[in-house]
C-alpha cells in the first residue's frame, strides 16, 4: 500500500491475502458509529461489521459484546445479467482511496465479466459527521464496450451476526415507494428495518432510500424480504453512458430516541432527491472544522506525516461527541477484538490528544467514568475493598466483563486463566490521572465538582483498603499484582502500580483541601454525602508516603518488580526476523520467567510521574 498525497491512504490492487487487515484500515465512522471497509457488493471470507457506541448485548464467556448492526452498505450488482465479483471474472484496473481529510472510501474498478463484458465502477462512501445518524452510499455504472441492464440491489441485511453470535430480534421492516416516485422526481424507493437486541433490548430503527440517475427506462421495486429488506433498481444504460445510484440509511437505536424506526424513517424525509451532494457538503464542512483544531503537520517526511493523519482520523472517528455514556474501546470500533471493552488504553493513551485538541470530547470521555462508578463501587465490594475499583474491561455498567478463562490461541482445546480482570489494578490509579491532567490543562473546575472529584475521592479509598502493610519492612505494599507489563503476573510491588497508587493518595488528599478551600459548600456536600472525613484523608497521606517504591538501586535503574532483575535475560537479537510475539515463541509461563516485556511498563510510570527521577 503506498500514497502519494499525505491526506489520501490508497491501494493500488486487490490483495484477498490482505483483506481482513485492509478492511480494518478502511473503516469510516462518524463518533456514533463505525463501519468495516469490506466491500459493498460482499466477497467471500469477508468480516463486515458496524458498531455503533452502546449498543452492547450478552455472550458466553465474555459477558457482553458490541453487537454487530445491520449491514446498510449491502449492495448487489448486476451487470447485463452477471453478478459482479471481485472472485469473479478479471480485475483490469483497482483502486481504493480513504480521504482523511473528507472522511469518504471510494473504489474504482474496471472489471471484466466472465463473458466479456467490460465495466467501469465505482463506489463512494461515508458517515455523516455533519448529523451522525445519516450514511450515503454513491454507486455509478459505465459500461465500457456493450449496451445492457444494469441493476442494483440494496438492502438492510438484518441477519448478520458477531463472530457467529446472533444479537438481534426482527420486530417489522416496511417498503414502499419514496416522494421521488412522484411525476417529474427521480426515481426513488424507501425501505426499514425494526430490530432489538435479544437481552439488553436496545432497540434499532434503519431506513433506506434508494434513487437513480440517468440511464433509460429506470424501474424500482421493492423486496419485502424477513430481515433484509431490499430495494431493487434497475435501468438500461448505453454504452459510455454512466448510470448513477445513491442509497442513504438513517439509523437511530433506542439509547437515542424512544421510537428509533420512526425517527429512521422522519430523517430521511428530510432529505433532498439525491441527497449526496448537499450531505457531502456538510461532511466536508465538519471535517474542515475538525482538522483546523486537530491537524500535526510534519515537513520533509510524507510517510510519517500521512501515518499521524491516519491514526488521528482513526481516533476521530471514534470519538463520542454527543454521548457521555461511551468511551473508546480498544480495538475502538473498527472490528471485533476487546468485544468492544474499554481498558485503561483510553485514558492513558488516546485522552491526551482530545484534552489538548478537542477538549469536549475528553469530557464525554471521561464521563463515561462517570456513569460506570456504580459498575466500580460493585467490584471493589465485591472484592472486600472499600471505595470504588474500575473493570479491568468496561462496558454499559462498568462491572467487570474480563473474561475469566478463554482458549488458549495456539492450542484451542485447552483453556487460559486471565488473570487481569482479578489482579491488573493499575487502571483505578490511570483513570484518576487522566481526571486530574484534563482539569489541569482545561480549569474545568465543573466537570471536576460533578463527578471527577468522586470518582478521585471513591478510588483513593480503594487504595487505602488495597494496601497490605509489612511490619517487618515498616511499609504498605501490593502483592500479587499485573503491572502493565501483562507478560509478568502475581508479581509484587510493581514500580508502576505503587508509585500511581502513592501518586493517587496525595492527589486525592490535595484535591480534598482544594475543593474545601475554593468551592465550600459543594465540597462539604460531596464529602458529607460520601462519608469522608478529615481524618479519613490525613490517613490517606500516612499511608501514601509509606508506599514502598523500589529504589534506583546501584546502577540507577528502576526494577519493574521485586525479583525482576533475577530473572533470565534474553538477547533479542536472536529473535530478529520474527513475526510472532515472545509470548508465542516462549509460551505464557516460559516468558513469564524471563525479563522480556509485553509494553513499557517503568517507562510508562517515567513518563506520567516525570518528577519521580
Amino acid at each position: 500500500m503506498h500514497n502519494h498525497s499525505t491526506w489520501i491512504l490508497r491501494e493500488d490492487s486487490f490483495e484477498p491475502a490482505n483483506q481482513h487487515h485492509r478492511e480494518t484500515i478502511f473503516t469510516i465512522g462518524n463518533g456514533y458509529l463505525s463501519t468495516r471497509g469490506t466491500f459493498e457488493e460482499f466477497y467471500p471470507g469477508e468480516e463486515a461489521a458496524t458498531f455503533i457506541h452502546g449498543v452492547f448485548d450478552d455472550t458466553p464467556v465474555f459477558f457482553t459484546e458490541l453487537a454487530n448492526a445491520p449491514d446498510w452498505t449491502a449492495l448487489e450488482v448486476w451487470i447485463a445479467g452477471e453478478r459482479f465479483s471481485l472472485a469473479d471474472g478479471e480485475i483490469l484496473a483497482y483502486q481504493r482511496r480513504l480521504d482523511l481529510r473528507r472522511g469518504v472510501l471510494t473504489r474504482e474498478v474496471r472489471w471484466r465479466s466472465p463473458q466479456g463484458r467490460t465495466t467501469g465502477l465505482r463506489f463512494e462512501r461515508f458517515a455523516s459527521l455533519a448529523d451522525q445518524h445519516l450514511l450515503l452510499v454513491r454507486f455509478s455504472a459505465e459500461p465500457l464496450d456493450f449496451s445492457g441492464e444494469v441493476e442494483v440491489r440494496a438492502g438492510l441485511n438484518g441477519a448478520v451476526d458477531t463472530l457467529g453470535r446472533l444479537h438481534w430480534d426482527w420486530l417489522n421492516q416496511a417498503t414502499g415507494d419514496g416522494p421521488g416516485a412522484n411525476p417529474g422526481a427521480p426515481p426513488c424507493a424507501t425501505a426499514s428495518l425494526h430490530l432489538r437486541t435479544r437481552k439488553s433490548a436496545i432497540e434499532a430503527g434503519m431506513a433506506l432510500r434508494l434513487s437513480i440517475q440517468a440511464g433509460n427506462n429506470p424501474h424500482l421495486a421493492g423486496w419485502d424480504v424477513r430481515a433484509h429488506p431490499t430495494l431493487v433498481a434497475r435501468a438500461q444504460v448505453e454504452k459510455g453512458q454512466v448510470a448513477v445510484f445513491e442509497k442513504v440509511v438513517a439509523v437511530y437505536t433506542s439509547r437515542d430516541v424512544a421510537s428509533p424506526w420512526q425517527a429512521a424513517i422522519e430523517s430521511l424525509a428530510r432529505l433532498p432527491f439525491m441527497a449526496w451532494e448537499a450531505c457531502f457538503a456538510a461532511q466536508q464542512q465538519a471535517w474542515e472544522k475538525e482538522w483546523e483544531c486537530c491537524e500535526v503537520t510534519i515537513d520533509g517526511d510524507e510517510a510519517a506525516q500521512l501515518a499521524v493523519r491516519f491514526n488521528l482520523f482513526q481516533l476521530l472517528i471514534a470519538a463520542p461527541r454527543r454521548d457521555g455514556r461511551v468511551s473508546i474501546g480498544a480495538k475502538t470500533l473498527s472490528g471485533f477484538g476487546y468485544r468492544g471493552h474499554v481498558f485503561w488504553d483510553t485514558e492513558i493513551f488516546m485522552l491526551p490528544f482530545f484534552t489538548f485538541t478537542r477538549p469536549h470530547i475528553a469530557r464525554n470521555l471521561l464521563s463515561y467514568r462517570c456513569h460506570t462508578l456504580p459498575g466500580a463501587r460493585r467490584k471493589a465490594l465485591a472484592a472486600g475493598y472499600r471505595g470504588a475499583q474500575f473493570a479491568w474491561e468496561s462496558a454499559a455498567t462498568g462491572d467487570e466483563v474480563t473474561p475469566v478463562w478463554v482458549p488458549h490461541y495456539q492450542e484451542p482445546h485447552n483453556l487460559v486463566r486471565i488473570w487481569t480482570g482479578d489482579i491488573e489494578i493499575h487502571v483505578s490509579a490511570d483513570v484518576a490521572y487522566a481526571i486530574w491532567q484534563y482539569w489541569r490543562a482545561t480549569q474545568d473546575d465543573s466537570f471536576l465538582l460533578e463527578c471527577g472529584l468522586e470518582i478521585i475521592l471513591e478510588t483513593a479509598r480503594f487504595w487505602a483498603s488495597r494496601a497490605e502493610w509489612n511490619p517487618a519492612q515498616n511499609r504498605y505494599e501490593f502483592t500479587n499484582v499485573i503491572g502493565p507489563d501483562e507478560y509478568h503476573d502475581h508479581v509484587n510491588n510493581n514500580a508502576y502500580t505503587n508509585a500511581m497508587a502513592r501518586w493517587h493518595l496525595l492527589t486525592a488528599g490535595e484535591l480534598y483541601d482544594w475543593a474545601q478551600t475554593n468551592y465550600p459548600q459543594q465540597a462539604s456536600a460531596l464529602l458529607g454525602r460520601l462519608g469522608i472525613t478529615r481524618k479519613e484523608r490525613e490517613r490517606w497521606g500516612e499511608s501514601a508516603r509509606k508506599i514502598y517504591l523500589p529504589d534506583h538501586g546501584e546502577h540507577g535503574v528502576i526494577e519493574q518488580f521485586e525479583g525482576y532483575f533475577a530473572l533470565q535475560d534474553i538477547n533479542l537479537a536472536e529473535y530478529a526476523g520474527r513475526n510472532q510475539s515472545m509470548q508465542a515463541l516462549l509460551g505464557i509461563e516460559g516468558v513469564n520467567q524471563t525479563q522480556v516485556i509485553k509494553q513499557p511498563d517503568v517507562l510508562m510510570l517515567l513518563y506520567l510521574l516525570p518528577d519521580l527521577v
